[in-house]
């Protein structure tokens, strides 16, 4: 697909009539018909890195991702740090980056930050390492206009210890990180930090207002119940991510049950964005997005 035609695609916003949440029998909380006025979709970078790397087309540029959210739609945005790693601190992109965003309408919700080292890490020296990292990622944040940094909690060693190292290096990044009025916070990524009873001791050893959670619909193993994970993830939620891989011909995902997870995420009182994150191989990347996206819709 050329770039120009991925760009330029005019695609409609589908509205429902505004209806309030209503408790069945029993108490129990029912989703209401109109998701829209209950939550908001942004769209993650990653779900369009194909087209960044070139694999799906000609190769996007990251100054090009305002628009091409725009195109679907979408008003607000997720950075990936991968896509501009060498422009964390040269201000006269970000004001390329920002101005892009300001020109679309586009919001800039946060930057997920990879590469950086390992903010649980074992070693003292490397921890201060990775913490120092990330300033410059909350400085770019902040500058363009975003609410949070999305880190890992990456570790080594028994349950308490990673519990103990990466406690210490979120708060020692979450105290740099206020006063720019930006949240850190981590996505169930990996390692422990997929153990929501792990990540939730992490974010009440922490204990600060700046410091939350990212809870992804997938990047869950087996063993762990996602359902119950995302429940016990959601108190501390900043930011929500519709992780999605595959559709069936009623256009419901193949591994997670969306009507399921978002009563979940809405009955905890969040009604922020919720950012489309594709990551499914049977649809390109474009289909992926869309059935995403109607689906959040549809529910």
């Amino acid at each position: 697909m050329k770039r120009r035609t991925f760009l330029g695609l005019g695609l409609s916003t589908l509205c429902f009539p505004s209806m309030s949440c209503v408790v069945a029998e029993g108490g129990k909380k029912m989703l209401p018909s109109n998701p829209k006025k209950t939550f908001k979709i942004s769209l993650a970078q990653w779900s369009l890195h194909r087209h960044f790397w070139g694999d799906q087309g000609d190769g996007l540029d990251n100054l090009e991702f305002a628009a091409t959210a725009k195109s679907f739609g979408i008003d607000a945005i997720e950075y990936v740090n991968v896509f501009f790693k060498d422009k964390a601190e040269n201000k006269n992109y970000l004001i390329q980056m920002k101005k892009r965003a300001a020109d679309q309408g586009v919001k800039s919700l946060l930057i997920m930050c990879d590469g950086e080292g390992h903010l649980g890490d074992p070693d003292n020296k490397k921890r201060t390492t990775a913490i120092e990292n990330h300033f410059k990622w909350v400085e770019a944040a902040r500058f363009l206009g975003c609410h949070s940094i999305r880190v890992n909690a990456y570790s080594e060693g028994s349950f308490s210890n990673q519990l103990n190292y990466a406690a210490d290096g979120l708060a020692r990044l979450s105290d740099f990180a206020l006063a720019y009025d930006i949240n850190i916070i981590v996505e169930n990524h990996g390692g422990l930090s997929s153990k929501a009873k792990w990540l939730v001791a992490v974010m009440d050893k922490v204990g600060m207002k700046n410091c939350g959670t990212l809870p992804d619909f997938g990047n869950f193993p087996e063993s762990e119940n996602r359902y119950q994970a995302v429940k016990m993830m959601m108190p501390y939620a900043k930011a929500v991510s519709a992780k999605s891989y595959n559709f069936n011909k009623a256009g419901s995902e193949t591994k997670i049950d969306y009507a399921k997870m978002m009563n979940i995420v809405l009955t905890s009182g969040y009604h922020g964005y919720v950012g489309i994150e594709y990551e499914g191989d049977q649809l390109n990347e474009k289909e992926g997005i869309l059935a995403t996206k109607n689906l959040l819709l549809s529910i």
